[in-house]
Protein backbone atom coordinates (compact mmCIF):
# COMPACT_ATOMS: atom_id res chain seq x y z
CA UNK A 1 0.00 0.00 0.00
CA UNK A 2 2.85 2.36 0.89
CA UNK A 3 4.66 1.80 -2.42
CA UNK A 4 1.45 2.32 -4.39
CA UNK A 5 0.74 5.57 -2.54
CA UNK A 6 4.30 6.75 -3.11
CA UNK A 7 4.00 6.10 -6.86
CA UNK A 8 0.72 7.99 -6.91
CA UNK A 9 2.33 10.96 -5.12
CA UNK A 10 5.16 11.03 -7.65
CA UNK A 11 2.70 10.89 -10.53
CA UNK A 12 0.65 13.72 -8.99
CA UNK A 13 3.74 15.90 -8.71
CA UNK A 14 4.65 15.22 -12.31
CA UNK A 15 1.10 16.04 -13.38
CA UNK A 16 1.38 19.38 -11.57
CA UNK A 17 4.61 20.11 -13.44
CA UNK A 18 3.30 19.07 -16.86
CA UNK A 19 0.06 20.99 -16.36
CA UNK A 20 2.07 24.22 -16.36
CA UNK A 21 2.86 23.45 -20.02
CA UNK A 22 -0.04 21.35 -21.20
CA UNK A 23 -2.92 22.51 -19.01
CA UNK A 24 -5.08 20.45 -16.70
CA UNK A 25 -6.69 17.66 -18.69
CA UNK A 26 -7.24 13.94 -18.57
CA UNK A 27 -4.55 13.35 -21.18
CA UNK A 28 -2.04 15.26 -19.02
CA UNK A 29 -2.84 12.96 -16.13
CA UNK A 30 -2.44 9.91 -18.36
CA UNK A 31 0.83 11.21 -19.78
CA UNK A 32 2.21 11.84 -16.30
CA UNK A 33 1.52 8.21 -15.37
CA UNK A 34 3.33 6.95 -18.46
CA UNK A 35 6.34 9.23 -17.94
CA UNK A 36 6.56 8.49 -14.21
CA UNK A 37 6.83 4.83 -15.17
CA UNK A 38 9.18 5.37 -18.13
CA UNK A 39 11.67 7.67 -16.43
CA UNK A 40 13.14 4.78 -14.47
CA UNK A 41 13.62 2.79 -17.68
CA UNK A 42 14.60 5.45 -20.28
CA UNK A 43 12.76 3.37 -22.91
CA UNK A 44 9.10 2.38 -22.84
CA UNK A 45 7.24 0.06 -25.20
CA UNK A 46 3.84 0.54 -26.78
CA UNK A 47 2.67 -2.55 -24.91
CA UNK A 48 3.67 -1.01 -21.58
CA UNK A 49 1.87 2.23 -22.43
CA UNK A 50 -1.31 0.34 -23.29
CA UNK A 51 -1.09 -1.49 -19.97
CA UNK A 52 -0.91 1.85 -18.14
CA UNK A 53 -3.43 3.70 -20.33
CA UNK A 54 -6.06 1.37 -21.71
CA UNK A 55 -8.37 4.15 -22.92
CA UNK A 56 -6.94 5.96 -25.98
CA UNK A 57 -3.19 5.44 -25.45
CA UNK A 58 -2.62 6.85 -28.95
CA UNK A 59 -3.50 10.35 -27.75
CA UNK A 60 -0.90 10.07 -25.01
CA UNK A 61 1.82 8.96 -27.43
CA UNK A 62 0.96 11.71 -29.91
CA UNK A 63 1.12 14.36 -27.18
CA UNK A 64 4.41 13.02 -25.83
CA UNK A 65 5.94 13.10 -29.32
CA UNK A 66 4.55 16.55 -30.13
CA UNK A 67 6.27 17.94 -27.04
CA UNK A 68 9.40 15.81 -27.60
CA UNK A 69 8.97 14.10 -24.24
CA UNK A 70 9.16 10.70 -25.90
CA UNK A 71 10.80 9.94 -29.24
CA UNK A 72 10.16 6.82 -31.35
CA UNK A 73 13.29 4.74 -31.71
CA UNK A 74 12.22 3.74 -35.24
CA UNK A 75 13.52 6.18 -37.86
CA UNK A 76 13.25 6.63 -41.61
CA UNK A 77 16.87 7.71 -41.96
CA UNK A 78 18.66 9.64 -39.20
CA UNK A 79 18.12 10.13 -35.48
CA UNK A 80 16.82 13.69 -35.99
CA UNK A 81 13.31 14.28 -34.68
CA UNK A 82 11.83 14.84 -38.12
CA UNK A 83 13.03 11.38 -39.19
CA UNK A 84 11.52 9.59 -36.18
CA UNK A 85 8.80 7.23 -37.34
CA UNK A 86 5.78 7.47 -35.05
CA UNK A 87 4.11 4.08 -35.15
CA UNK A 88 1.35 3.06 -32.77
CA UNK A 89 1.58 -0.69 -32.63
CA UNK A 90 2.99 -3.54 -30.61
CA UNK A 91 6.74 -3.86 -30.79
CA UNK A 92 7.38 -0.11 -30.99
CA UNK A 93 9.75 1.51 -28.51
CA UNK A 94 9.98 5.15 -27.38
CA UNK A 95 12.91 6.79 -25.64
CA UNK A 96 13.21 9.77 -23.30
CA UNK A 97 15.64 12.48 -24.52
CA UNK A 98 18.54 13.05 -22.16
CA UNK A 99 17.47 16.49 -20.93
CA UNK A 100 13.86 15.35 -20.46
CA UNK A 101 15.08 12.59 -18.16
CA UNK A 102 16.59 15.25 -15.87
CA UNK A 103 13.48 17.41 -16.00
CA UNK A 104 11.23 14.48 -15.18
CA UNK A 105 13.34 13.35 -12.26
CA UNK A 106 13.29 16.84 -10.80
CA UNK A 107 9.53 17.19 -11.38
CA UNK A 108 8.84 13.91 -9.56
CA UNK A 109 10.50 15.44 -6.49
CA UNK A 110 9.37 19.06 -6.71
CA UNK A 111 6.15 19.15 -8.75
CA UNK A 112 7.71 21.91 -10.88
CA UNK A 113 8.99 22.08 -14.46
CA UNK A 114 12.38 23.80 -14.22
CA UNK A 115 14.25 23.74 -17.55
CA UNK A 116 17.13 25.94 -16.48
CA UNK A 117 17.81 23.77 -13.44
CA UNK A 118 17.69 20.64 -15.59
CA UNK A 119 20.05 22.08 -18.20
CA UNK A 120 22.50 23.22 -15.53
CA UNK A 121 22.44 19.84 -13.79
CA UNK A 122 22.90 17.88 -17.01
CA UNK A 123 25.84 19.88 -18.33
CA UNK A 124 27.47 19.99 -14.91
CA UNK A 125 27.31 16.20 -14.73
CA UNK A 126 28.75 16.08 -18.25
CA UNK A 127 31.63 18.17 -16.85
CA UNK A 128 31.17 20.84 -19.47
CA UNK A 129 33.66 23.63 -18.62
CA UNK A 130 31.03 26.29 -19.34
CA UNK A 131 28.06 24.52 -17.76
CA UNK A 132 26.97 27.63 -15.83
CA UNK A 133 26.46 29.48 -19.13
CA UNK A 134 24.49 26.78 -20.94
CA UNK A 135 21.05 27.74 -19.52
CA UNK A 136 21.63 31.31 -20.68
CA UNK A 137 22.78 30.05 -24.08
CA UNK A 138 19.60 28.01 -24.50
CA UNK A 139 17.47 30.94 -23.35
CA UNK A 140 19.12 33.28 -25.87
CA UNK A 141 18.70 30.71 -28.64
CA UNK A 142 15.00 30.44 -27.82
CA UNK A 143 14.57 34.21 -27.82
CA UNK A 144 16.20 34.48 -31.25
CA UNK A 145 14.28 31.52 -32.69
CA UNK A 146 11.24 31.86 -34.93
CA UNK A 147 8.55 29.22 -34.42
CA UNK A 148 11.11 27.29 -32.35
CA UNK A 149 13.55 27.16 -35.27
CA UNK A 150 16.93 28.81 -35.53
CA UNK A 151 19.80 28.80 -38.00
CA UNK A 152 23.28 27.61 -37.16
CA UNK A 153 24.58 31.08 -38.07
CA UNK A 154 22.42 32.68 -35.37
CA UNK A 155 23.56 30.10 -32.84
CA UNK A 156 27.16 30.99 -33.70
CA UNK A 157 26.48 34.69 -33.17
CA UNK A 158 24.94 33.98 -29.77
CA UNK A 159 27.94 31.84 -28.80
CA UNK A 160 30.31 34.67 -29.70
CA UNK A 161 28.22 37.15 -27.72
CA UNK A 162 28.51 34.92 -24.66
CA UNK A 163 32.25 34.47 -25.09
CA UNK A 164 31.86 30.89 -26.27
CA UNK A 165 33.00 31.41 -29.82
CA UNK A 166 35.87 28.95 -29.49
CA UNK A 167 33.48 26.08 -28.69
CA UNK A 168 30.68 26.48 -31.22
CA UNK A 169 30.83 23.04 -32.83
CA UNK A 170 31.18 21.26 -29.50
CA UNK A 171 28.31 23.20 -27.94
CA UNK A 172 25.98 22.51 -30.87
CA UNK A 173 26.89 18.82 -30.67
CA UNK A 174 26.21 18.87 -26.93
CA UNK A 175 22.82 20.53 -27.36
CA UNK A 176 21.86 17.92 -29.97
CA UNK A 177 23.01 15.02 -27.79
CA UNK A 178 21.07 16.46 -24.86
CA UNK A 179 17.85 16.55 -26.87
CA UNK A 180 17.56 20.33 -26.69
CA UNK A 181 17.88 20.92 -30.45
CA UNK A 182 17.64 18.72 -33.53
CA UNK A 183 18.69 19.42 -37.14
CA UNK A 184 15.99 19.79 -39.76
CA UNK A 185 17.79 17.83 -42.45
CA UNK A 186 14.89 17.60 -44.88
CA UNK A 187 14.13 21.34 -44.99
CA UNK A 188 16.29 21.85 -48.10
CA UNK A 189 14.42 24.90 -49.51
CA UNK A 190 14.47 26.55 -46.08
CA UNK A 191 18.17 25.80 -45.62
CA UNK A 192 18.96 27.13 -49.09
CA UNK A 193 17.00 30.30 -48.37
CA UNK A 194 18.78 30.87 -45.06
CA UNK A 195 22.15 29.70 -46.32
CA UNK A 196 22.68 27.85 -43.06
CA UNK A 197 21.63 24.62 -41.33
CA UNK A 198 18.44 24.90 -39.28
CA UNK A 199 17.71 23.48 -35.85
CA UNK A 200 14.40 22.77 -34.15
CA UNK A 201 14.12 23.48 -30.43
CA UNK A 202 12.56 21.06 -27.99
CA UNK A 203 9.28 22.72 -26.92
CA UNK A 204 9.32 21.03 -23.52
CA UNK A 205 12.74 22.48 -22.76
CA UNK A 206 12.11 26.06 -23.86
CA UNK A 207 8.70 26.13 -22.17
CA UNK A 208 9.14 27.81 -18.82
CA UNK A 209 12.53 29.40 -19.50
CA UNK A 210 12.81 32.75 -17.76
CA UNK A 211 12.85 35.85 -20.03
Amino acid sequence: MGDRQARRNYSDRLEDALSAMLGRAGVTRDLSQVLAYAVGKDVVSYEEITEIIRDDPEEVVFLAFEWRLLLPISTTKSSSWEDRLLLLKHGELYEIPNIIHYLLQDSLDTGKWQPEKGILTLFKELEDPDYKQIPGLVRDIFQEALNRRITADKVKIICFQLGLGNRIDGLIAGLKAAGIISPRLRSVPEVNREGSPIYELNPSVVSGLSP
